[in-house]
Order: C-alpha cells, then sequence, then structure tokens
C-alpha cells in the first residue's frame, strides 16, 4: 500500500494484515488460482470473501470424514482481525482452522472480493 506522508507517496506495509500458513487441498487451490485469474484477484481475497458469509453462520455443517488427502501447506496474508474471529469460531465449533478456510470456499462471493490492485492502493 502505498501512503501520502508530507506530499510524497511513500511505500509502507499494510499492518492490518498477518501471514498466516494452513494446509488447503492441493485442487481447491487450483481451482481459486483459475477463479481468481478470471476475476482479476488473488486467492486470498476469494478466501477472505468466503471466510466473512461463514463468520454470519450460526450453524457449520462440516464432515470431518470427508477431508481432503491432497493438502499441501499454503502460505499467505489475511486481514488480522478476520484471521483472529475466524479462529474463535473454528474453535466453537471444536474444527481446525484449515477445515473452516476449505468450509468457506462454498460460500465466496466474487463481487465482494478485493481486486489484485487493491494491495497498490493510496491512503491518506
Amino acid at each position: 500500500m502505498w501512503k501520502v506522508i508530507n506530499g510524497k507517496l511513500q511505500q509502507t506495509s499494510d499492518t492490518d494484515r498477518v501471514k498466516f500458513r494452513t494446509n488447503i487441498s492441493k485442487v481447491i487451490l487450483n481451482d481459486l488460482q483459475k477463479l481468481a485469474d478470471e476475476h482479476n484477484t488473488h486467492i486470498n481475497y476469494l478466501l477472505e470473501s468466503g471466510l466473512l458469509q461463514v463468520l454470519n453462520q450460526e450453524i457449520i455443517s462440516f464432515n470431518k470424514d470427508l477431508r481432503p488427502k491432497d493438502r499441501v501447506q499454503y502460505k499467505t496474508t489475511y486481514d488480522k482481525e478476520l484471521l483472529e474471529e475466524i479462529k474463535k469460531k473454528a474453535k466453537e465449533h471444536n474444527i481446525f482452522i484449515n477445515d473452516l478456510i476449505e468450509y468457506s470456499v462454498q460460500f465466496i462471493n466474487v463481487e465482494e472480493s478485493k481486486s489484485r490492485s487493491y494491495r497498490y492502493r493510496i491512503e491518506k
């Protein structure tokens, strides 16, 4: 992100985002990459869209027996507050965060996802 400081643009880190590493199905990641490319966004922005929808749900119907067997390590950044809320939600429903992330894929709203250029925004 860029900030205007003393009338000049300076590149800064977005302190509202935190790094997070988890394991996610390779098939899901490949599908999300295709979707992200089609809609000019990033995978983590798509995931955030789905996770926001999951936070609004009272009931999470996740079958632990149907966990994918093709999980790979996935490192990215998420909105700090969103990630904290997801951690709480996962604990409340006694499921792992990576399970909740995979579950959230079905609720992704591409129209609400940030565009790829969001990270290059200019803030005052």
